[in-house]
């Protein structure tokens, strides 16, 4: 069974988000796209929560949202209990956010990272393990209660 993955964002990472889906496809993943679903201006809120909500419901392994900076849908993303969102922007902080903090989305800023980067992130983030140990001590702090 391949992994599932849950992608969206807002206008500004539309051309990555769609590039993406076909190469994660291409290399075995199973994608489903919430949205926006062209590059018009869009709210990323609207397509945050219903990808959140569906991570929660455990519907989706992990996340990946794309926007022009990242951090509008980081942050919307991380108002969730159930998500742990983290903005990269290189390969150590994408394999660390997953090594360390168990994040479950991965936030991409589009408008400052090339889109060759942005795959290469989303593959270091899709294929990492979160270590545990320690780090599973801290994880389990993080949710409001």
């Amino acid at each position: 069974m391949s992994k599932k993955i849950a992608i969206g964002g807002d206008h500004a990472g539309f051309a990555y988000k769609k590039e993406m889906i076909a190469k994660l496809e291409a290399a075995g993943y199973e994608i489903k796209d919430f949205g926006p679903y062209s590059d018009a201006s869009a709210d990323y809120p609207d397509f945050v929560h219903p990808l959140a909500d569906a991570i929660e419901k455990g519907e989706f392994e992990q996340g990946i949202l794309i926007c022009g900076s990242g951090n509008g849908v980081a942050i919307t993303a991380n108002k969730h209990q159930g998500i742990r969102a983290a903005l990269c922007w290189n390969q150590d902080l994408a394999a660390l956010s997953r090594q360390h903090n168990d994040a479950n989305v991965l936030a991409l800023p589009a408008r400052f990272i090339s889109f060759d980067l942005a795959l290469e992130l989303a593959e270091v983030f899709l294929t990492t393990e979160f270590e545990g140990g320690r780090h599973a001590t801290r994880v389990n702090k993080i949710a409001c209660k």
